[in-house]
């Protein structure tokens, strides 16, 4: 079988991220928030999925690029007659003492050779593809009727190509901005100039201002900007992933809808992001966090809407075909209504830093000891819970050993905060639930094959167990680190260096691809127990498995290196990053600040 890449890149300004096909179709964008109905779907329907293409007639050629430490993306068009580039960005830069990062598009077209011709089709969609929109003209302008508010695109493109579709030559510069609500009121093409200019600027100042070492700094920096998109920036929530129902294998019916904040998914981000010094994402998530937290409910859900919205009812689409026919489309995600104990941990683990790295001042947070209280009551009353796992199984419940860790190591920043703020009560009460934690943690351990198994009473091995070793729970330098580690290689590694969460069959059968952040988590892990040099050599195995923009899915099929599952994958970015540092820190590499 021919290896599958998504042909798509990103672009977004933490307001909205839209995918851009390599055929310079907007196949994915959701407006107005990230979890809303797509206007343009044709990721998962090429009929009703509406369409916003720039093609000439005929056979063409195709380049697509990132503008250099930017999410600014382009895409090249070589034809016989000509070729062309499209500049395509979502604006974002500081106006007025805030970022400007409004519900806009800009699509700017430029002939490089010859006299292209080309035809504009813009064709948005709502209520996910079960309604088309009616074009109105105006005298610069197409606006779309019939969603919740205004969608207009304004152009300096003659308004009759537009709704005839028709074919022009493109002998200048043009410009195509596309809106929601708002629409643009000033001068096109200065406005269109100064945005990319103030959007570029942006871009490659946060990442001047990142302290990335100068290992593999490329992708390093991909992945930065990748995630960086990925938070919702209005209430700090963090996205696993812009789309939904790109499947894990074909026909495997594991298609699920990613575009929710998972609090698991957002400690790894907010990890990967402090490691190259910005904070900032995770002032804004702890501010979404307290929210949820203080809500009232005694335990936090897996996963919450963007606005902290709890029901999250799954629902699938029946009138879309899905990607590459793949059934069944899901918006929502069930999962929200699973039990999931390790996410009280890891929301701990996430906000650490605010308490422990001098640069956050601790006293003006006057609410600690309570929010403190309210987490370790939380972990008081789940710890000996059985649960869904990391792997969100729909009916399964067990002591899960990745569970209890993040128990443990919960617990382990609890009580760090609680010497922060010298209150001995907290202290005493998260030693106790972290001695707790290890006494599950230690019943997952089989002692004749040196390994922890997932979970208490099963022989099952699965990847999340590396996390013993990078949470130092297990010493690295151990021999029982050494023992665990190898037991999960022996089993779960693929000859080309992926590896499987799991093997044994869950609520859809045997999985039938590897998930990529478990191969990164695998490489952590050699890096922690000393074995650097088969670290890097793993590393570089990993990094083929991206697209042509340096952007990885959720999974990989082993043996010929297809992407599937959600894409962009933030963890597997998250892994990338994490694993790149790990690494990094072993060899001393000089880190650019």
């Amino acid at each position: 079988m021919e290896r599958h890449t998504y042909q798509t890149g990103i672009i977004g300004n933490c307001s909205f991220i839209a995918h851009i096909n390599m055929n310079t179709n907007v196949d994915w964008l959701c407006w107005p928030r990230m979890d809303s109905t797509f206007l343009f779907g044709g990721m998962l329907d090429k009929h009703k999925g509406g369409e916003f293409s720039i093609l000439p007639e005929g056979k063409y050629e195709t380049n697509q690029y990132y503008m250099e430490n930017t999410n600014i993306l382009c895409t090249e068009i070589t034809t016989e007659e000509g070729g062309y580039r499209i500049t395509d960005f979502a604006p974002r830069f500081l106006q007025y003492e805030r970022q400007f990062k409004p519900l806009m598009m800009i699509r700017k077209v430029e002939p490089l050779q010859g006299s292209p011709r080309i035809r504009v089709k813009c064709k948005p969609v709502c209520d996910y593809g079960a309604r088309q929109l009616g074009p109105l003209r105006g005298s610069s302008h197409v606006e779309f009727i019939g969603c919740e508010d205004r969608i207009r695109l304004t152009t300096d493109i003659a308004i009759n190509y537009i709704i005839d579709e028709d074919l022009f030559v493109l002998n200048d510069t043009r410009y195509l901005i596309l809106t929601y609500g708002h629409p643009l009121e000033a001068a096109l093409v200065s406005t269109a100039e100064r945005f990319l200019r103030e959007t570029t600027l942006y871009w490659r100042s946060w990442i001047k201002q990142s302290s990335i070492a100068n290992y593999y700094q490329p992708f390093v920096i991909r992945s930065a900007l990748t995630l960086k998109i990925h938070q919702y920036e209005d209430t700090g929530a963090i996205i696993a992933a812009s789309t939904t129902s790109l499947p894990e294998f074909p026909t495997s019916g594991r298609n699920w809808d990613y575009r929710y904040c998972w609090m698991r998914d957002s400690y790894y981000t907010l990890t990967a992001l402090n490691h190259i010094a910005h904070f900032e994402e995770m002032e804004r998530f702890f501010g979404y966090i307290t929210d949820i937290s203080f809500s009232g409910d005694f335990r936090y859900q897996p996963l919450y809407g963007i606005t902290g919205k709890k029901d999250l009812v799954e629902a699938v689409l029946p009138h879309l075909d899905g990607y590459m026919g793949n059934q069944p489309v899901r918006i929502g995600n069930q999962a929200y209504e699973h039990i999931q104990n390790d996410i009280y941990g890891q929301v701990l683990i996430s906000i650490l830093p605010l308490y422990t790295d001098h640069r956050f001042i601790f006293s003006e947070r006057k609410d600690s000891a309570r929010w403190l209280t309210l987490l370790l009551e939380k972990i008081e009353r789940t710890i000996d819970e059985k649960d869904a796992g990391i792997w969100e199984f729909r009916n399964m419940a067990n002591i899960h050993c990745y569970t209890n860790l993040f128990q443990w190591a919960g617990c382990s920043a609890a009580e760090k905060m609680a010497r922060t703020i010298k209150n001995e009560e907290l202290i005493q009460r998260a030693v106790a639930l972290k001695a707790r934690a290890a006494e599950h943690i230690e019943s997952c351990y089989d002692p004749k094959r040196k390994v922890y198994t997932n979970a208490a009473g099963s022989d099952y091995l699965d990847a999340s167990t590396l996390q013993l070793i990078m949470m130092n729970y297990l010493d690295p330098t151990s021999q029982r680190a050494k023992d665990h580690l190898e037991a999960l290689e022996k089993e779960l590694k693929t000859e080309d260096g992926l590896f499987y969460r799991y093997l044994h069959s869950d609520d859809f059968g045997k999985p039938k691809t590897t998930f990529l952040v478990c191969a990164f988590w695998y490489v952590e892990a050699l890096a922690c127990v000393g074995r650097v040099e088969e670290a890097q050599q793993e590393f570089e195995k990993l990094l083929q498995f991206s697209n042509h923009l340096l952007l990885f899915s959720e999974d990989v099929e082993s043996g010929n290196g297809s992407q599937w599952g959600n894409f962009p994958q933030a963890y597997s970015h998250v892994g990338l990053m994490n694993a790149a540092y790990r690494i990094a820190m072993k060899l001393d590499t000089p880190i650019f600040l």
